[in-house]
């Protein structure tokens, strides 16, 4: 046990540091969460869309990496164009570090025959804090007590900066989707923690492919990099029953293989009046088991997520125009 408390003490020491390493927060499923790093997935749904995610990361380590994540991004039209937009939040804990993010999206559709191209931006904050519930080999260890008046790990620390992120995507709803995005386009300097954010791309795309009347097969890749360390790779396949249950495998290059379920729920259409009223809710949970030097210490990953997707829309009042002089 204490050999594995000081390998997560040393790994968020370790991430204290100005790191080069990859930041952003890890997903299994996140080809149900496009929209958290890239902001033109804003609103491609025509659906509103509400998505709770929790992630506990390597099982089995004290203060292993937890995440959660809420979701919310809608549409409405704009003549014979729709906007996109939305918020998020993510809490994520390591060790004795907590990250806290609150993000803004908003996304313009333009539509091309069958094919859709959008533009996203995001903004928000994000602040990095480091508590003080360290095991102190050294007690007059200068990075303990601070030196220049500044406080040291002995005390909580905490900074706060101003996030953006920018995308674009070129997609067909149900049918295929490629998306390009760049995170932390400020690179934000914590200087109180000196840590220095690192600009991610991500490149993914998907497709699916309907094998039968019941059976749609749904393939997803994503490629992400900080442009200093190896590009991360994450493939994904997974085959959707009645549009109901589903079922698949993801491997993430070096790290993990996660097999992966769920199920959703589309409700009938209701109509009152003019008003047309859906909704579809959706639950998933994968479960990921590491490949990497770290299964030694940890027994896989849990993740889960729900999202409830609903739309409204009403048809347009019709203008009739009579003759008086036809009126007999």
């Amino acid at each position: 046990m204490k050999m594995r408390i000081s390998f997560v003490v040393l790994f968020a020491v370790i991430l204290s540091w100005k790191a080069s390493a990859q930041q952003d927060p890890q997903l299994t499923n996140w080809m149900f969460d496009r929209v958290s790093f890239n902001p033109a997935f804003a609103g491609s749904d025509k659906m509103h869309n509400l998505s709770l995610f929790y992630r506990n990361q390597w099982t089995g380590f004290s203060k292993s990496p937890v995440t959660s994540l809420f979701n919310y991004h809608g549409y409405a039209p704009v003549g014979d164009h729709m906007i996109g937009f939305g918020i998020s939040t993510i809490g994520e804990s390591l060790g004795n570090e907590n990250n806290t993010m609150f993000r803004a999206n908003l996304a313009y559709h333009h539509t091309l025959g069958a094919n859709r191209i959008s533009m996203g931006l995001q903004f928000g904050m994000l602040n990095k804090s480091l508590n003080n519930d360290w095991i102190y080999i050294d007690q007059n260890d200068p990075l303990l007590t601070g030196t220049n008046g500044d406080n040291g790990l002995k005390y909580p620390q905490s900074s706060t900066a101003f996030d953006m992120a920018l995308g674009a995507t070129f997609y067909r709803p149900d049918k295929y989707y490629f998306g390009v995005s760049m995170t932390h386009l400020t690179a934000s300097d914590l200087q109180d923690l000196n840590y220095q954010m690192a600009r991610h791309v991500y490149i993914v795309g998907g497709y699916n492919h309907s094998l039968n009347t019941d059976l749609v097969l749904r393939s997803n890749m994503m490629v992400k990099t900080d442009l200093k360390a190896s590009p991360a790779v994450d493939l994904n396949a997974n085959v959707l029953w009645k549009n109901m249950l589903w079922g698949g495998l993801s491997y993430r290059l070096g790290d993990a293989i996660a097999p992966m379920m769920g199920f959703q729920k589309v409700f009938a259409e209701k109509i009152s009046g003019r008003t047309t009223f859906n909704q579809t809710f959706r639950i998933g949970y994968s479960y990921d088991l590491t490949t990497s030097d770290v299964r030694q210490y940890s027994t896989g990953s849990h993740e889960v997520f729900v999202s409830y997707l609903f739309n409204i829309s009403k048809e347009p009042l019709k203008t009739y125009h009579v003759n008086p002089r036809f009126l007999y």
